[in-house]
C-alpha cells in the first residue's frame, strides 16, 4: 500500500488533511494550530512531497521523518505533523478494520467522561449555562472563567483586590449553582502572574475545583513550578506545548498533576500516547485538549480509551458552533449560533449522562460530508487581544 495523494481542506474554521492510498483507504486528521492554519496547511504541502509514494504504516518512521528533517519546530509544524499521523492511524485502523485505540494495546473503558463547555459574559448567563449544562446530564464542566467572556473590545482595568476578589466570589457562585454534583474545572487562560494565580488558587480551595487551568503564561515551567508550590488545588497545563519534551520538563518540576496535550498540536495519536506514558510514569493522569472539531474529537477518544491515566475528555459540543465563535467577541455580537460543529462530519459520537461512548468503529470513525469546504467556507480566525486602559496587552 502506497501514499497517492495528500489534501488540505479549510472548512469553516478548522483545517482538515485527507491522506488517500493506491487501495482505495482514507486517512483524516485535523491540524489544531488555531489562528495559523494557513501556515499548517502550507507545511503539509511540504510534507506532500516526502509523503507520497510512501507505505502509510510506517507511522513512527514518518512522524520521526517529519519532525526531526529541517531541526525546527513550532505551532504550524506539529500542527501539519500531527493532522498526518492521526490521517496515518485512521489508515491503519481501516486497514485492519479496528478502531485505532486497538492498535495501541485495547480499551481500559467502555466509555470516556467528559467535561462540557461552559461560557457567559456576564454572571446571569454564565449560571443559567452551568445549570443547563447539569441538566443535561454532565458531571463537569470546564472552560470555566472566573473572570467570565467578555467582549476583547472591552479596555480592562480592575484593582488586584477587585480581580481577584471578584474572580473568587465568581468561583463561589458556580460552585452554589451546581452543587458538589459537577466538577469545576476552572480556566485561567493564562492571564495570571504567580503571585496572582497563587492569591486566587488560595482563595478557591474551598470550592474543591477539579483543576486550575493554565494559571499563567506557559514559557517558563520554573514559574509554573512556583506556583504549584505554594497552593493545594491541582494544576492543568499543556495544551500549548508542541512536544513530548516540555512536557517532560514540566513533569520533572512538580509543576502539573493533569497533562494536557492537544492530539492535534501534539504529534498526533503518535505524540499523544507518549506524553500519556510519560505521565502515567509519575502518577500524573492526562486530559486531553479539545476545542477543536468533531475530527479532533474522534481523535481524542481514542487516547482516552486506551490510557490508563485518564481523566476527563474536554467536549465543546457537536451542536454548538466553534469555540471562536463562542468565545471572540466580535462574533458573540453577531451571534453565530447557526453553525454547529457536527453539521461537518457524517456521525457524531454518541455522549450520554456526561460520557463519550467508546466506539467501536475502524480507523478514527468519523468522515467528512460530502463537500464540506464547498458547504461551509473557510473563515480565517482574525488577529484580536484585549488590551488595558492604559493600552498594554491583556492576556485573555
Amino acid at each position: 500500500m502506497k501514499i497517492t495523494d495528500i489534501k488540505v481542506i479549510p472548512v469553516n474554521r478548522f483545517l482538515f488533511v485527507e491522506v488517500h492510498t493506491d487501495e482505495g483507504y482514507v486517512g483524516l486528521g485535523e491540524s489544531g494550530t488555531w489562528g495559523f492554519l494557513d501556515a499548517s496547511g502550507q507545511a503539509v504541502e511540504s510534507f506532500k512531497t516526502y509523503l507520497i509514494g510512501k507505505d502509510p504504516l510506517r507511522i513512527e518512521h514518518h512522524w520521526q521523518y517529519m519532525y526531526r528533517c529541517f531541526h525546527f519546530r513550532g505551532a504550524a509544524i506539529m500542527g501539519a505533523i500531527s493532522a498526518i499521523d492521526i490521517a496515518l492511524w485512521d489508515i491503519a485502523g481501516k486497514y485492519y478494520n479496528t478502531p485505532v485505540y486497538n492498535l495501541l494495546g485495547g480499551k481500559c473503558r467502555d466509555k470516556a467522561r467528559v467535561y462540557y463547555h461552559v461560557g457567559g459574559t456576564n454572571m446571569e448567563d454564565m449560571i443559567h449555562n452551568l445549570k443547563d449544562a447539569k441538566a443535561k446530564g454532565f458531571t463537569a464542566v470546564g472552560h470555566l472563567s472566573p473572570f467570565l467572556d467578555e467582549a476583547r473590545s472591552m479596555p480592562y482595568y480592575e484593582t488586584h483586590a477587585q480581580k481577584i476578589g471578584n474572580a473568587i466570589e465568581r468561583v463561589a457562585a458556580y460552585r452554589e449553582a451546581v452543587g458538589d454534583e459537577v466538577d469545576l474545572c476552572v480556566e485561567i487562560h493564562r492571564r495570571l502572574k504567580p503571585a496572582e494565580a497563587i492569591a486566587l488558587a488560595r482563595g478557591i480551595e474551598k470550592y474543591h475545583p477539579f483543576f486550575f487551568e493554565d494559571p499563567t503564561t506557559p514559557d517558563n515551567f520554573d514559574s509554573m513550578g512556583w506556583i504549584a508550590d505554594h497552593i493545594d488545588i491541582p494544576i492543568a497545563t499543556g495544551e500549548r506545548f508542541h512536544t513530548p519534551q516540555e512536557f517532560a520538563q514540566v513533569i520533572r518540576k512538580n509543576a502539573v498533576a493533569y497533562v494536557r496535550p492537544d492530539v492535534c498540536l501534539c504529534g498526533g495519536i503518535t505524540g499523544a500516547k507518549k506524553i500519556a506514558a510519560l505521565a502515567e510514569a509519575n502518577d500524573i493522569m492526562v486530559v486531553p485538549h479539545n476545542p477543536l472539531s468533531p475530527v479532533s474529537t474522534a481523535a481524542c477518544v481514542q487516547i482516552a480509551a486506551c490510557i490508563p491515566n485518564f481523566a476527563l475528555q474536554e467536549f465543546p459540543g457537536d451542536d454548538r458552533p466553534c469555540t471562536t465563535d463562542r468565545y471572540i467577541s466580535h462574533q458573540i455580537e453577531k451571534g453565530a449560533e447557526t453553525f454547529a460543529q457536527g453539521d461537518i462530519v457524517k456521525k457524531t459520537y454518541m455522549c450520554e449522562n456526561g460520557y463519550i461512548i467508546i466506539p467501536d468503529s475502524p480507523g478514527i470513525g468519523v468522515e467528512l460530508v460530502e463537500n464540506a469546504a464547498e458547504r461551509f467556507p473557510y473563515s480565517r480566525r482574525i488577529v484580536e487581544t484585549r488590551l488595558s486602559v492604559d493600552g498594554s496587552v491583556v492576556d485573555q
